[in-house]
């Protein structure tokens, strides 16, 4: 079971990343316009921030079970449908499809797991977990430079989707035999999905997405700042509106109870900030690898590997380490993190390739993130009942998707604006400016736990 739930999930944030190396050459072949292919690139990762919550409570109401296989079905068409768009439009439909899909699966897989492993064992299947959320982005990576440079049979970009469909349709039929059967809801139990709820929360996560998907692209107008403002708002009524519904007597969509859990609230800030450094890792190296540099698709990809396999080995030992070690785990990946984003920053700093150096440092960022963010998501979900399962997982989801989406969007400004003149040289000083920043991002990271220490 656990495999399965895992494959899907890895799945599913790998075609976030894939996508990355493959517009180029999307672009290209669909002669598609700059704002289209930041839509097929971003209407994925809009529809899956919206959604979560949503997937989250659509699997505690109508079983986690029938909601994962539903949404593996649909991202496995909308892939199908994806790989053979004869257009930019169709493409940009058949992503948020996609996206729509992920978001009523991935839910289900942190719930599965709270509701069939108990002790030692969720503990060990939560760390699994873990380490497949963060590698799936540098695999991405490497995914989409071995399929835009194979070619296969002359397809070009299609078979970074088109791989998903002989994995999704083995998925699902592995899923209907060993996933465990929904329980029947118990007498009294709330039926109804809390759709004022979903309404503001869907435009709360939506004027905050949209504006930093496209902003950059952009330069930045008035009418980001007012949806970024308007997200805050927005917000504010969401808060309000479930917890007058809570103390009604209702069902919001996310359960007050379970933002008290303890830990919870510093677990989101950590998992936030790991992710944001992460993303704005991988997408300012990527631009500056395939951008200034002129590595291949392929090339640029397998620079990750070292982060993607490290940070997949720790995030499966750290457990076994000595337990005087496992409090400082956390404060210790984000400084080991601080320090590898310096370092890559400083090996490319002359504008060369960084030549064997850049690959010891790219392994130490692989075990930073690792230990900053597995024993963080560890530990917040370990305590959660089961009967929370869904409203936690979906919480934490979306804060990974936006901890991504809002990394990208700030580092990938600062790389941008950083750039003043053509040439690897000047890619490189951006390049610096972003280490420096991610390096300030990972110390406030690790600044989470001792502040909560302290006191």
């Amino acid at each position: 079971m656990l495999a399965v739930v895992l494959a899907a999930q890895f799945m599913a944030l790998l075609d976030v990343f894939i996508v990355n190396v493959a517009a180029p050459t999307i672009r290209l072949e669909l002669a598609a316009s700059g704002a289209g292919i930041q839509l097929v690139v971003a209407g994925y990762a809009i529809a899956y921030a919206v959604l979560l919550i949503t997937g989250a409570r659509l699997g505690d109401l109508a079983g986690h079970r029938r909601m994962y296989l539903v949404g593996l079905a649909l991202f496995t068409a909308a892939s199908l449908a994806c790989g053979l768009a004869a257009g930019t439009g169709q493409l940009i439909a058949f992503r948020i499809a996609q996206g729509a899909g992920s978001a009523l699966m991935i839910p289900q897989v942190l719930s599965l797991i709270q509701r069939n492993f108990t002790g030692e064992a969720r503990v060990r299947a939560l760390g699994a977990y873990a380490a497949v959320l963060a590698t799936g982005a540098a695999a991405g990576q490497v995914a989409g430079g071995l399929l835009v440079s194979a070619d296969l049979f002359g397809t070009g970009w299609r078979p970074v989707f088109l791989v998903n469909v002989p994995i999704g349709l083995a998925l699902l039929l592995l899923g209907a035999k060993v996933l465990p059967r929904d329980a029947r809801t118990a007498p009294g139990r709330a039926r109804s999905l809390d759709l004022p709820g979903l309404l503001l929360l869907a435009a709360t996560v939506s004027l905050l997405t949209v504006p930093l998907v496209l902003g950059q692209e952009a330069d930045w107008p008035l009418w980001t700042w007012l949806s970024l403002g308007g997200s805050a708002l927005f917000l504010a009524a969401f808060g309000a509106y479930e917890a007058r519904l809570a103390r009604r007597g209702g069902a919001p969509l996310i359960a007050p109870r379970v933002l008290r859990i303890p830990g919870i609230g510093r677990a989101a800030l950590r998992i936030a900030a790991v992710m944001a450094v992460n993303a704005g890792f991988l997408f300012t190296l990527t631009l500056h690898l395939q951008g200034a540099l002129g590595h291949s698709a392929l090339r640029a990809g397998l620079t990750f590997a070292p982060t993607a396999a490290v940070f997949g080995l720790v995030g499966l030992t750290w457990r076994r380490w000595p337990a005087a070690w496992q409090r400082f785990l956390v404060p210790c990946g984000f400084l080991l993190t601080a320090v590898a984003a310096l370092a890559v920053g400083g090996v490319l700093a002359d504008g060369g390739d960084g030549g064997r150096e850049l690959y010891p440092v790219l392994c130490a960022m692989g075990a930073g993130l690792a230990l900053a963010f597995s024993p963080a998501l560890t530990g917040a979900l370990a305590t959660v009942r089961p009967e929370d399962a869904a409203d936690a997982s979906g919480l934490l989801a979306t804060v990974t998707q936006l901890g991504q989406l809002i990394g990208v969007a700030a580092f990938g400004s600062l790389y941008f604006g950083g750039i003043t003149a053509p040439g690897a040289r000047a890619s490189a000083d951006a390049l610096w400016l972003c280490a420096v920043a991610l390096a300030a991002t990972a110390i406030t990271g690790a600044a989470t736990g001792l502040v909560r220490r302290r006191r």
